[in-house]
């Protein structure tokens, strides 16, 4: 399931999501100007782990990590600015 732009969902959010100082308000951002969403890769649950790289309301890129908990649901574990090695999946896209 890839979610599109302005995520219809109830996002639940770890506490681990906080751990680099990126706030819920920007987390959600981000959700809303998704440039990439996609499955992680090279891990044992990839099926259950998904990559979203959006924008901050500063439009710096962020990266999430979230999974799907069900049709409406997502939780956020992981939050944090783009690191250089996801940048190149913001050039892929349109």
């Amino acid at each position: 399931m890839k979610y599109s732009k302005n995520m219809d969902v109830d996002i639940k959010f770890c506490q681990s999501a906080f751990k680099h100082n990126i706030t819920e308000a920007d987390i959600r951002w981000a959700i809303d100007t998704i440039k990439y969403d996609g499955y992680l890769e090279n891990d044992e649950d990839a099926e259950n782990k998904r990559l979203l790289i959006g924008f901050d309301r500063n439009a710096k890129p962020l990266e999430i990590y979230y999974n799907i908990l069900d049709d409406n649901t997502v939780r956020v574990f992981h939050a944090m600015k783009c690191q250089n090695i996801h940048k190149h999946l913001l050039e892929n896209e349109e």
